[in-house]
């Protein structure tokens, strides 16, 4: 791994303070004004968080060095591409819980602060893992190369990510209204306190952002040792995923070859993981305890082109998959079978009314899962 990251005191303290001011107002103007984003409202706010992340990796460089900022721009994408994975989770508990458009922004508010907390105390204990068992890459290169296989050839569709365990139990053994009150977890009803059902979103976001945490983290650790590397990492990945998760809407569900291209990302990072263990290897039981110095050494600079062109190749192959499908649905005649793209059950084309066809749409949004 490259030299150990020097910065002065006051760059990483006051890089914190703003980034916390940031979070801080974020979460003030949805509690002040909860609304729907409108597109270009959505889009302001993502070109605004991503142009932020570069002047970091700018600065990165100015007060360290073009390894360090580099590590920090290949671990932001990297957490990027993760927390847009996410978001296609979070848009299936939306669905399955029937969570109103205008209190959607509260409840991806309220996760994106939990996927925060999560992922500082998993990067505190990653951290110290790493510094006193070099041997842990070989465990966090193992998972994920496992999750890379699952994220690849697993059936995302049949997950069930609103009625985990603990979901089924709150509902037999608590009181849970059927309706929300606003963003309220408990409300009054007849006298009685009850919980709302936002309570049951919050824990389904909370408990998805734990198993994303479990992914990302390792998946990071693979490019960078550095804490504040890598929670500002995490950090800047965060920001501005609620704003991406309304200008994105139905968009990820027809990015068809997404999961291929973070699928891979997860599989190079693993195998970088397990080359670096292999290099610093003192296991008694490999090699004799001695370091492996055949093992390849990848770069920075080859992991960031490696994360850029594995999401540049899923996006596109998913547009054109896309177009494709666009096109045989206008030239195929009614009722004739259409064929999607791999993976995915043929539809047919059917005339029907436009209010029949978006009302269709609605109860399929609310049955995803």
């Amino acid at each position: 791994m490259p030299a150990t990251l020097n910065l002065p005191i006051w760059f990483e303290v006051g890089s914190l303070v703003v980034l916390t001011l940031i979070l801080v107002v974020d979460l003030l103007l949805v509690l002040k004004r909860p609304h729907i984003p409108s597109a270009k409202e959505s889009t302001l706010w993502v070109v605004f968080y991503i142009g932020l992340a570069l002047v970091f990796a700018l600065l990165m460089l100015i007060f360290a060095d073009g390894e360090h900022a580099g590590q920090f721009l290949a671990g932001w994408l990297t957490e990027y591409s993760l927390s847009i994975d996410n978001l296609f989770v979070f848009i299936i508990i939306m669905a399955r819980f029937k969570v109103p458009k205008k209190l959607q922004q509260e409840a991806l508010m309220v996760g994106i602060l939990i996927a925060l907390v999560l992922r500082g105390i998993f990067i505190l204990l990653g951290a110290q893992l790493i510094e006193n068992f070099s041997w842990i890459f070989y465990i966090f290169g193992a998972f994920l190369l496992y999750t890379a296989w699952q994220q690849a050839f697993s059936n995302h569709d049949d997950a069930d990510a609103g009625e985990s365990r603990l979901i089924r139990y709150l509902r037999r053994h608590i009181s849970i209204s059927n309706d929300f009150d606003g963003a309220k977890v408990r409300t009054r009803i007849d006298g009685k306190k009850i919980f709302t059902p936002m309570l049951i979103v919050f824990i389904a976001l909370g408990s998805t952002d734990l198993l994303f945490a479990l992914d990302s983290i390792p998946a990071i650790f693979g490019i960078t040792t550095s804490p504040f590397i890598v929670f500002t990492a995490n950090v800047f990945a965060l920001m501005g995923l609620r704003q991406l998760f309304f200008l994105l809407g139905g968009l990820l569900e027809k990015l068809v070859y997404l999961h291929y291209g973070i699928a891979f990302i997860l599989a190079f990072i693993g195998f970088k993981l397990v080359s670096h263990a292999l290099h610093e290897n003192e296991l008694p039981f490999i090699n004799g305890g001695q370091h492996i110095e055949w093992a390849p050494d990848i770069s920075t600079w080859t992991s960031l082109i490696v994360i850029i062109g594995s999401m540049a190749v899923a996006t596109i192959a998913s547009l054109i998959a896309m177009r494709r499908e666009a096109r045989r649905s206008d030239a195929a005649p009614a009722g004739a079978p259409i064929a999607g793209p791999a993976g995915t059950a043929p539809t047919r084309v059917v005339d029907a009314p436009a209010d029949a066809v978006d009302e269709k749409s609605d109860r399929d949004g609310a049955r995803r899962v």
